[in-house]
Parts: C-alpha cells; sequence; structure tokens
C-alpha cells in the first residue's frame, strides 16, 4: 500500500461515485471541434474512455491507498446530513468487503467503453443498432455511476437510490441497442426489478422506522437490537425478495435469459459482471448483520433455493447445448450465471465466514469470467452473423480451433474457468460456499445443509458437462450424424440414402484476435489466472471484514 492522507481518499472515493455522473451530463454536450476527431460520434466514445478510465485509475489509487492491515474498518469515509427530517445522509465508505466489487465494477465499466470506441461502425461511429452514440455513452455512465454508488453506500435510503439509478440505463441498453427480442426482454427487466425494489423498499423502511436510524453502520454494530424477531423476518424477508430478483435466484430468475440474449455485449458483460453482484452484496451488508434472526430463520429457505437453481441452470444449459436443440450460446451463459450465483447464495445462507467469504470471492471470480465469456460470445457472434450453437458447431469439424485458433483458446479458457477448475479464480469460491454449508452457523439445521451441499455437489458436476460440451461443438465442431439420421447401407447397385446434415457452415474464413479485443480482455484473462493461484490477494481483505459484521462490528 501507499500512505494516502484520509482526505484525499475520501475525495477519491467521492470522485468514483460522482465523476461518472458529470460525464454523462458532459457526453449530452456538443463536443468542441477541436476533440472531434472523425466525427462528434468518435469523440463521444473517446470522451466515455477517458471518464471511464479515469474512474479506474481513481478506483487503483483507492486499493493502494487503502489500509489492508484493517480492512474491517471502514474507510475513505464521506458523512454528510442530506434529509435531516429522516436522518438521511450521503454516507459513503469503503472496506474489504466492497473495495473488490468497486474496483471490478471499475475495470469492466472501462473495459465495456474501450470495447465500444474499438468495435464502432464506420461510417456511423455508433455502438451496435446504430442509434445515437451521444445517448449510449451517457447511459453507460448512469449505470456506472448508480453501480459504484451502490457499493459505497452506507445509509439505507442512499443504497436504494443508488441501486434503482442502474435500472433505467440498463432498460435502454437493452431495449435501443439490444438484438431480436430486446423490446419485450427490456420491459421484463424493468418490471421484474421494479416490482422486487418496492417489497425491498418497504422492508428497508421498516428497519429504519424500527431502528430509529438508516446507518448501515450503526445498524450491523446494533445486531438487530431494537427490531422485534417478527420485525426482523418480515424485514429480512422483504428486503431478501427484492435483492434476489436482482442475483438471481431461482424462481424470480426468468428475466435473465431473455435480458441476455437480447442484450448488446456491453449489456450482458455488465449486467452478469457487475449488476447481478447488487443483490448477493446487499444480502452480506445489509440482511445479514442487520436482521441476523430474520436471516437465520430464513437460512434454510435460501439455502435450498440455492441449490435448486444450481442444478436447475446446469440442467437447462445441457438442454440448450444439446445437438438439434437449437440453444444460443448468450442464453446458455445467461442460465450459468443462475447456477453460478446459486453458489453464491449457498455461501451466504450458511452465515459461517468461511460461507460468506466465498461467496464473496465467487461474486469477483463470477464478474471476471462471465465478463469475459460474454466478450468472447459477442466477438464469435459478430463473426459467424449468430450465437446459434448447431451453427457455430458447424457440419465439418473445423469451427473456432480451425477458423480463429486464438479465439477458440480463449474461449476454452473462460469455458474451464467458468466450470471451476483449480488454479482458476473459479475454484476457490465455490469451494469455499460448499464448505460453509457443511458446517453452518450454529442454529441451523445441518442435515438439511448437507443436502444442499450434496445438490450443490452434483451442480459441478453437471456445470462441468455443459460447458465440455460446449468447447467440443464450438471450438472442434460437429463430429457426429445429426440424430435420426438414416444409417442403413446402400443396397448393391442402388444410391446410399440421403444423411441429414447439421446447418451448413458459414462462408469464409474468420477475424482471428484482434488487437482491441487483446487489449480488452486480456486484464480479464490475467486476473482470472491471479485469483486462483493467489486467493489471499483477495481473501486477505474480505476475511477480517466478513468477521467483524458477523460479530456486529466488534473485532
Amino acid at each position: 500500500m501507499i500512505d494516502i492522507s484520509e482526505s484525499v481518499m475520501r475525495l477519491l472515493l467521492v470522485f468514483i461515485v460522482a465523476a461518472p455522473l458529470v460525464g454523462a451530463a458532459a457526453a449530452l454536450l456538443p463536443a468542441p471541434p477541436g476533440l472531434r476527431g472523425t466525427g462528434p460520434d468518435q469523440a463521444v466514445l473517446r470522451h466515455g474512455v477517458t471518464v471511464t478510465g479515469a474512474v479506474l485509475l481513481a478506483s487503483l489509487v483507492l486499493a493502494a491507498g487503502f489500509d489492508h492491515d484493517d480492512p474491517s474498518r471502514m474507510q475513505a469515509t464521506t458523512d454528510l446530513s442530506w434529509i435531516p427530517a429522516l436522518d438521511v445522509r450521503i454516507h459513503l465508505g469503503v472496506d474489504g468487503i466492497s473495495l473488490p466489487l468497486i474496483v471490478l465494477t471499475s475495470l469492466l465499466t472501462f473495459l465495456c467503453a474501450l470495447h465500444s470506441y474499438a468495435t464502432r461502425r464506420p461510417g456511423s461511429g455508433t455502438p451496435a443498432g446504430g442509434h445515437s452514440a451521444r445517448a449510449f455513452t451517457a447511459l453507460l455512465l448512469v449505470l456506472a455511476s448508480g453501480t459504484l454508488a451502490t457499493f459505497a453506500a452506507l445509509d439505507l435510503v442512499l443504497f436504494f437510490l443508488a441501486f434503482e439509478t442502474v435500472l433505467i440505463p440498463m432498460y435502454f441498453l437493452i431495449a435501443r441497442w439490444g438484438g431480436a427480442g430486446r423490446r419485450a426482454a427490456a420491459w421484463k427487466f424493468i418490471l421484474y426489478t421494479l416490482l422486487g425494489s418496492v417489497v425491498m423498499l418497504l422492508g428497508l423502511l421498516l428497519v429504519g422506522l424500527q431502528a430509529g436510524t438508516f446507518d448501515m453502520v450503526a445498524l450491523a454494530a446494533g445486531e438487530g437490537r431494537g427490531l422485534t424477531a417478527t420485525v426482523q423476518v418480515t424485514a429480512a424477508l422483504a428486503i431478501g425478495l427484492g435483492l434476489a430478483v436482482k442475483t438471481p435466484m431461482w424462481p424470480l430468475h426468468t428475466w435473465l435469459p431473455d435480458a441476455h440474449t437480447a442484450a448488446p455485449t456491453v449489456g450482458s458483460v455488465l449486467l452478469a459482471g457487475v449488476l447481478l453482484k447488487m443483490g448477493t452484496y446487499g444480502l452480506v451488508r445489509i440482511v445479514l448483520p442487520i436482521t441476523p434472526h430474520g436471516m437465520q430463520v430464513l437460512a434454510p429457505y435460501l439455502a435450498g433455493f440455492a441449490a435448486v437453481g444450481i442444478v436447475y441452470g446446469s440442467l437447462a444449459c445441457l438442454s440448450l447445448a444439446r445437438r438439434g436443440s437449437g440453444g444460443d450460446l448468450k442464453r446458455l451463459i445467461a442460465y450459468s450465471s443462475v447456477g453460478h450465483m446459486g453458489f453464491v447464495l449457498l455461501g451466504i445462507a450458511s452465515m459461517t465466514p468461511t460461507g460468506v467469504n466465498g461467496a464473496l470471492f465467487a461474486n469477483v471470480a463470477h464478474g471476471l469470467i462471465t465478463g469475459l465469456l460474454f466478450f468472447l460470445v459477442g466477438a464469435v457472434k459478430e463473426r459467424y452473423g449468430t450465437a446459434d450453437l448447431d451453427t457455430l458447431a458447424g457440419a465439418g469439424g473445423a469451427a473456432l480451433y480451425g477458423r480463429a485458433p486464438r479465439l477458440g483458446g480463449l474461449l476454452a479458457f473462460a469455458a474451464v474457468a467458468s466450470l471451476g477448475l483449480p488454479g482458476l479464480a473459479g475454484f476457490w469460491g465455490e469451494m469455499l460456499a460448499m464448505f460453509g454449508a457443511f458446517d453452518p452457523a450454529e442454529g441451523l439445521n445441518r442435515p438439511a445443509f448437507l443436502v444442499f451441499l450434496s445438490v450443490a455437489a452434483f451442480g459441478t458436476l453437471l456445470t462441468a458437462a455443459y460447458l465440455l460440451v460446449v468447447v467440443r461443438r464450438v471450438c472442434m465442431g460437429a463430429t457426429a450424424p445429426v440424430p435420426g439420421a438414416v444409417a442403413e447401407a446402400a443396397a448393391p447397385g442402388h444410391p446410399a440414402p440421403a444423411v441429414a446434415a447439421g446447418p451448413p457452415e458459414p462462408p469464409g474464413t474468420l477475424a482471428d484476435l484482434r488487437g482491441h479485443e487483446a487489449a480488452t480482455w486480456t486484464p480479464l484473462v490475467a486476473l482470472t489466472v491471479l485469483a486462483g493461484l493467489w486467493p489471499a490477494v483477495l481473501l486477505g481483505l474480505t476475511d477480517p471484514a466478513v468477521q467483524q459484521l458477523l460479530a456486529g462490528g466488534r473485532s
């Protein structure tokens, strides 16, 4: 770490939260003539890269100045009165739980802005869809500001407002820049999340009004004191339902596959890599420490839904990966997120330091790996013109390894990282979450959690199965006749019966890894390897903060 004064750290955190919002307003203004480059669209996309790059740099400086010897302490805090009548405050801060998510959000947002700038359409300069680059950049920056504020907020009302800020930008990113079915998917996304948010708001208000404060630090230190058992259970249920929609937890996940399938590449990356983390972060930051009795009552149900979600997501992916099913690769990865986030929920439900640390680690690992997967699928779809698995597999067995070996190799790397291969980031979080379920917190039904653990372990096998099928089909291509094809031998003197063929391969060759793609994806690959080989980098931040959180603020 480097020695940075608390006042500078405070300014850095305020800058990280506010700069994207200011940048969004500036993106809507006309670009100065000298900064337009080849046109105003190029200028505004470059503006997005500049703002998100500055935020990423500030996040890295904040991480470097963070006191790693005391990660359980809230640092870089700002606490200003905002609505005195309700004692609502602009209270910001960062600890070992929120810091990794702030850096992850800053990184993914910057990579999305860089990707949008590099892939603008010739002649129009706009991101996919032909709409205004100005609106696209502004929405991207507003979404970044809301997400970063969610991870930094220490007031329940401020947390809710920041949480809601991301919904409208994501709706328009899907509805205006998405693919087929984008409007229906965007409406489904906004309806599900808004309904969940209404329920969550009622729970947050119940906690704040009953406890007499909306300050999350004070509430966590009180461990639910001042809240009756009934209030805790009611609040935990209401807040948990709202957060579960965003996570998403089975069976509240049905908006996710449609949203991912229709969203543009950057929308899918941010939705999977950042927005889903807001739900699980809220469970750790609010429900777990503020309503511990309510969480204990609901934990077995949460673990049960998580275990079902793990297996359900894997079975859905296996069905989509099956030859002849017409599965979409983006949709498959969306369903895989349901399973992966199930491990996060299982770790949180254990209410143990091991399980919660595993959940937080899995959060970051999923953001890195799934973000990389959606970038790769976007590149494959751009080259083939489709994400249909049958088309991608082709009929000649060449597929990506033969057409674009570097792209195929990266897709295989991301797939094995996602299935939890030891030595890569996906392994540690899921393993620790299952360890937490093996020995849950005192007062929880251990036999029930052992059943949930067994189901989750079976889900890991299914995860490996569908991801290996995807790698074989997309990277290696079709190797067997389509089921149902006529296989009987031809009689002497008669022509052989026709054999059903798979979808024709796209004509021509594919462009392999491009320069901007290598620049965008290399940080995600490097961090996936680093987190897998050296998990203490992340666990050293989260563990002290989790220990204190579960102890009610007592170190």
